[in-house]
Formats: structure tokens, C-alpha cells, sequence
């Protein structure tokens, strides 16, 4: 089995970076609890407010692919629909 890991960012756009970083502490705490989350963090980029960094690796494709489902239909999911991502996603054998 391969490790799936997501990296890169997401920019928020100013009108809604207070409710986005307010709903980043449950989206989370949810997806760390997940079956399958090695890591998952989620960081505000020191040079740019509106810029968060992010790194999320779950166990293999079928808890990523979980994950996927559970935020399209989570509160997360609906609060970031104007934040623009920029992940890279990749396997890495264990």
C-alpha cells in the first residue's frame, strides 16, 4: 500500500478568511480523527495572511478518497467554496 499525501496551499479570499479560519479548528479535529490520517495540518503562511499552507497524509487511496467525501458534504466544505486550492498529490510507498 501507498501513502496518498496532499501538499500545497489554498488562498482565502479577504471577505471570508474569519469564518474560514474559524471552521479550520473543527475541519481538523474531524479530519485528524478520521481512519486513515497520518497528519494533517493545515498553517497560516507567515508572508501572506490570506495564504495557508497545507499537508495532509492518510494511509492509503481508499482514506483519502473518504476524506474527499466527507468535506464536500461538511461544514468545512461549504464555508471554503470561494477559496482557490493549489495541492499536489502524490503516493509514497511505506
Amino acid at each position: 500500500m501507498a501513502n496518498i499525501i496532499l501538499s500545497g496551499f489554498i488562498l482565502v479570499p479577504e471577505a471570508d478568511l474569519d469564518i474560514v479560519t474559524l471552521a479550520l479548528l473543527e475541519h481538523t479535529r474531524l479530519t485528524r480523527q478520521e481512519p486513515g490520517c497520518i497528519c494533517f495540518e493545515v498553517k497560516p503562511n507567515q508572508d501572506n495572511p490570506l495564504r495557508f499552507d497545507v499537508y495532509e497524509e492518510f494511509v492509503d487511496q481508499a482514506a483519502f478518497d473518504l476524506h474527499q467525501q466527507r468535506v464536500k458534504a461538511s461544514h468545512w466544505g461549504t464555508v471554503t467554496v470561494n477559496v482557490s486550492r493549489h495541492y499536489q498529490i502524490t503516493s509514497n510507498p511505506d
